[in-house]
Order: structure tokens, then C-alpha cells, then sequence
């Protein structure tokens, strides 16, 4: 049986990335058949990296069989896997986030759980001496990874050996990084072509706290001004998402990858508390800036609060 290699729902660059590099390795190295698969349509971001290193897009699944062998990356928590995953043979993990609990196993499993800013970085480490026989498109693939997680190194949650695999991944391919985390974010930052609720869901996760369920939205861009010139309608927009995906209230991040700053829309009381308890913000408009939040795992998620 192929194993299925996938991570959450709303694939962001390592969710698209990473099981694509592991994919490869499982079968390259290890002789396992293996496929990278996607719970969804991958973000801006994600799609540049594809088209830049010449890389198919996985098929997207909406569900696993029971007994599907597979390995899950980039996620543990059950709410951002297939409604079946207990259903699967899950056979690893390997994740950089808290765990959440949930998940259940046919039997014992490999689980890397790191604090890194990215899984790719994780990857190249558990490969060893094998990761030197990456493809340049595998190498491509990770250090997208980890300039995306990490925001070229801004973000909080960046560690000196995530910057170092990706510094050596960017000589190996003769890549200079701020070149080409520009090309990457550039990329991210072009959203005309998606829906508002497309961009409400596309970097998206579920939190519950204090008895209400958020839809978490973050986007990263370095044009900022793209998305907040549609404010209006997005804000139109979060009833019916929220509505539809059974959750209170979506809060929206607009992150400025270059200012190291997000704002916070904030269409009603609800946010309006939830930006002042969980950040000590003073809202008086429709919108707050929260300067230095960049981190949705490390800086928005464990701090929300209402």
C-alpha cells in the first residue's frame, strides 16, 4: 500500500512542501512507496514555490480510508486532519507545534515533535547523511519552507539552527536569501485573485478559548495595503465563514512582514475584548495595530483570551 504523506488543512508552504520532501525520501531512500497528498488548495505561497522548482501539485484528498498507511507532518491536531485519520494506520508524525491530543494509533508510531520554526528544518535533520542527496528541487522545496515559516528570520519563533539549515541550503543551490525570500513574499502578497472568504480560510485554524470557537486567520504579506483596502467586504464576509464552519467569530491578522507588525480587524465587541485582554491593545476604530505579533503559534494563539 502507498503511504500517504500530508499536513493540515489550509496548506501553507510547509504543509505543501514538507510532504512533498518527505515523500521523496520515504520512497528515494528508504524504498517505501510513498505520495504526497494536500487537504486542500495550497495558498499563494505554496504555488510559487511548485512553480519555481518545477513541482507537480499533489493531488488533494478530502478524506483517508481505514487501515490508509500514511505519515502526518507539520500538524498532531485532529481538527486539521481528514474526519477519518483514527480510521488510518498512522504510521509518524513529525511537527513543530504543541501537541494537542486526540489523534489514535493501530499501534506504536514514530513521532518527532521539535521546537523549530519549521518541519522542512526537522526533515533535513532527521535524514542525516542522506539529506546531501537531495534533489535541488527538494532543497528548494525545504528552504521555501523555512523562509516561510520563519519570515526570512523575523519571526519570533525562528531558532539559530533553522537559519542555519536554511543559510546552507541557499549556498548549496547558489541562492542568495533576501533575493529570494523577496520573490516568495511577493508572491504571497498577491491575493486579488481569491475571494474574501478564500482569504479568510486560507491561513486558517481552529481555537477554542474561554467557551468561544475562532477561526484564527493569518496573512503574512509585504503589501499590506491589498488586503485592508478590502476591509469592508471581508468584514461583510466573516458571518457567513463563520456561519459555515461552525465557529464564532473569525479573527483576521493582517501581518506586515517588513513593518513587523499585524492588524487586527475588528468588527464588533466580541474582538474588540479579545484584542484588548489577549494583547493589552486600545481599540477605537474598525481595525488595531499590534505592534512586534508576527507568530500566530507563539505570539497570537497561546496569548488569546475573552
Amino acid at each position: 500500500m502507498t503511504t500517504l504523506v500530508f499536513g493540515h488543512k489550509s496548506p501553507d508552504t510547509d504543509s505543501t512542501g514538507s510532504p512533498i520532501l518527505w515523500a521523496w525520501y520515504l520512497k528515494d531512500v528508504k524504498g517505501i512507496d510513498a505520495e504526497a497528498v494536500l487537504l486542500g488548495e495550497p495558498n499563494t505561497e505554496a504555488a510559487f514555490m511548485l512553480d519555481r522548482w518545477n513541482l507537480p501539485k499533489p493531488r488533494i484528498i478530502s478524506d483517508v480510508e481505514d487501515g490508509q498507511a500514511c505519515v502526518i507532518v507539520d500538524t498532531n491536531n485532529p481538527a486539521e486532519l481528514p474526519a477519518n485519520v483514527n480510521g488510518a494506520d498512522v504510521q509518524a508524525i513529525i511537527d513543530h507545534h504543541k501537541l494537542v491530543g486526540g489523534l489514535e494509533t493501530k499501534g506504536p508510531i514514530d513521532i518527532t515533535v521539535r521546537p523549530l520554526a519549521c518541519t522542512a528544518t526537522i526533515m533535513v535533520d532527521l535524514m542525516g547523511e542522506d539529506a546531501d542527496r537531495m534533489p535541488d528541487w527538494a532543497k528548494g522545496a525545504a528552504l521555501t519552507c523555512i523562509l516561510s515559516d520563519t519570515l526570512e528570520f523575523r519571526s519570533p519563533t525562528t531558532t539559530d539552527h533553522d537559519k542555519a539549515v536554511a543559510e546552507q541550503l541557499a549556498r548549496d543551490l547558489g541562492i542568495k536569501v533576501s533575493d529570494y525570500a523577496a520573490e516568495m513574499f511577493a508572491a504571497k502578497s498577491d491575493v486579488s485573485a481569491f475571494s474574501d472568504a478564500e482569504l479568510l480560510r486560507m491561513d486558517s485554524k481552529e481555537y477554542e478559548v474561554g467557551g468561544k470557537k475562532f477561526r484564527v486567520s493569518v496573512l503574512e504579506t509585504t503589501a499590506p495595503e491589498m488586503v485592508l483596502s478590502r476591509k469592508d467586504s471581508l468584514v461583510e464576509s466573516m458571518t457567513g465563514v463563520a456561519s459555515e464552519d461552525g465557529v464564532d467569530q473569525v479573527l483576521l491578522f493582517v501581518v506586515d512582514i517588513l513593518k513587523e507588525e499585524a492588524t487586527l480587524l475588528v468588527p464588533n465587541d466580541l474582538v474588540k475584548t479579545v484584542a484588548e485582554k489577549s494583547f493589552g491593545a486600545s481599540v477605537s476604530g474598525d481595525t488595531v495595530v499590534l505592534p512586534g505579533v508576527m507568530s500566530r503559534k507563539k505570539q497570537i494563539i497561546p496569548n488569546l483570551a475573552v
